[in-house]
């Protein structure tokens, strides 16, 4: 990958080595920087693993015989491999992983795909690479989860062709199932294709399944979802004479409508729902429920809780979670805290979520260090695990109060536990990094840790992070490199980053530049349209 050459004193070159493994990337830094040919090493211990390992960084235990190595060797070896492919196809990526010794002798085994496929973020190219070459690996072979994994990101990065044709290839496995075809629609009617969405709904025979309910109320899921609750309506009314509705059924259209913030329809949805026999469930006015805090209109809310009691239907923790997020959202910390005495006097009892959300609420509000009681003493006390949305949410009060020491402690205890970062991770300490000036030397360290301590593959979101703060930061230069790079790996483009790049170069007169970014907008939007047409028929 093409990240960053940080100035730091004494170390340019080695940054140059880590984040800029590519020659041209390295000259296009050396010559913004000013930097000279120097033998300095690395500022930090063990960095320079990108463009110089091939095995080299290897500790002679590290390369003891790969079948005896634990999965989360493997793992790294396997990545490691994979991020020193410059901007290359997914043949590349099979060809560098057939080809290296010590992948060739890794036994895969399910547990180690999955942990894989979690850190390719939107790099569906590397994805793909790993998932053909992992095919071909003795001993192994794909699940039919694995294949959705591959699914869901190619219809993500809207790669639909490519998406139907592994559909085709499971069908031939006979490993298609529900889940597969809900991953399928729900990536049509993303793209705006919703009529492709009905259609797979109509082939199911095709690929070995039957018209169901548990596969309307997958259509009818996808198409509420993506905002087509008229659509969805209209599909109920053509099929509900011919598959029988359940509660679920009803659940997903009084979701359809909140989400469209069309609340009467919703409790209309609701009245139909008891005219089958089915009683509303703490999750259908939980959906109602947070409807109207979407709203703001919170004295329906305490209404609403009160006439669950009355229906016998009392609040469980996710929805006392849902009202103390939204009233934290709306700025009032005091309501949103005197929830937790009000679940509490109902004999509920907080779970993980209702944690992440109270942290959330308190950090907002400047309250560090209740905060961190909750996080370090009170959960433990209650039994109650952090997962991976508490140590996130951790990092994200102690960034949002600029306290970068102390979110850096918490990562390094989230890197001793079970908890991996993730993407998530690192987005807030990264606009902290912007927001105090530290692209040299924070950011360089950080962006290491991405990409050669956790393998983690870059996505749109945290691509456009990058961009926007380099250019508000004058790192142009370094900007257009990722922004090159996402272009080379198909993720999409993002209208805002595209003007800011051309007003960038216009305002610099680096003409050049201009017809270069405009080439390279080019080329992506070529490649997203030779992927629009698309065959549902033909899985």
């Amino acid at each position: 990958m093409v990240f960053c050459a940080g100035r730091i004193r004494g170390a340019r070159n080695g940054i140059q080595r880590i984040f800029f493994p590519h020659p041209s990337a390295a000259f296009v830094v050396s010559r913004y920087y000013n930097c000279l040919p120097s033998c300095h090493p690395p500022p930090v211990e063990g960095l320079a693993i990108t463009s110089s390992y091939r095995g080299a960084q290897l500790s002679p235990q590290a390369r003891g015989a790969p079948f005896g190595l634990d999965e989360k060797e493997a793992a790294r070896r396997i990545r490691g491999v994979i991020s020193r492919i410059i901007n290359g196809t997914v043949d590349d990526v099979v060809e560098w992983l057939r080809r290296d010794r010590d992948c060739s002798e890794i036994q895969l085994s399910d547990s180690l795909v999955d942990s894989l496929f979690g850190g390719f973020g939107d790099d569906w190219k590397s994805a793909m690479g790993f998932f053909r070459w992992a095919a071909l690996c003795s001993g192994y072979k794909h699940s039919s989860g694995t294949y959705n994994k591959m699914v869901d990101l190619l219809g993500k990065m809207k790669q639909l062709n490519k998406m139907m044709d592994l559909v085709s290839e499971m069908r031939e496995a006979g490993l298609v199932t529900l889940e597969t075809v809900a991953k399928v629609m729900r990536r049509l009617a993303g793209a705006r294709r919703w009529e492709d969405a009905i259609k797979m709904f109509d082939n199911l025979g095709t690929v070995g399944l039957v018209k169901s309910t548990d596969s309307m109320n997958i259509l009818l899921d996808t198409l509420c979802k993506e905002k087509c609750v008229d659509a969805a309506r209209g599909v109920f009314l053509e099929l509900k004479a011919h598959i029988p509705p359940n509660a679920h059924t009803f659940n997903i259209l009084v979701h359809g409508w909140c989400k469209a913030n069309r609340i009467d329809e919703a409790e209309w949805a609701i009245l139909e729902m008891k005219g089958y026999g089915f009683r509303p469930s703490v999750i259908t006015y939980s959906t109602i429920l947070k409807a109207h805090c979407k709203n703001f209109s919170f004295d329906r809310v305490y209404k609403l809780l009160d006439d669950m009691h009355a229906e016998c239907c009392p609040p469980n923790v996710v929805t006392y979670t849902i009202v103390m997020h939204s009233l934290a959202k709306s700025e009032e910390y005091e309501a949103a805290l005197k929830i937790v005495d009000r679940m509490r006097a109902a004999g509920c009892k907080p779970d993980t979520l209702f944690y992440n959300s109270m942290i959330y609420v308190l950090g907002r509000a400047g309250r560090l260090s209740e905060a961190s009681h909750l996080f370090e003493v009170d959960m433990h006390l209650n039994g109650v695990a952090p997962n991976l949305s508490t140590y996130n949410t951790m990092i994200s009060i102690f960034c949002y109060r600029l306290r970068d020491k102390d979110a850096m402690k918490v990562l390094e205890k989230m890197e001793n536990t079970f908890c991996k970062p993730d993407l998530l991770t690192y987005c807030p300490l990264l606009k902290l990094c912007f927001k105090r000036g530290k692209t040299d030397d924070m950011l360089c360290v950080l962006m290491n840790d991405i990409v050669n301590k956790h393998h983690l593959s870059l996505d749109l979101a945290t691509y456009t992070l990058l961009i926007h703060g380099l250019c508000r930061a004058g790192k142009f230069e370094w900007a257009l490199l990722l922004f090159e790079e996402m272009v080379n790996q198909e993720i999409p483009l993002r209208n805002r980053t595209c003007n800011l790049l051309l007003c960038e170069a216009e305002e610099k007169n680096m003409y050049g530049t201009v017809e270069r970014i405009k080439d390279l907008i080019k080329q992506a939007r070529n490649t997203s349209c030779s992927d629009q047409r698309i065959d549902v028929l033909h899985c």
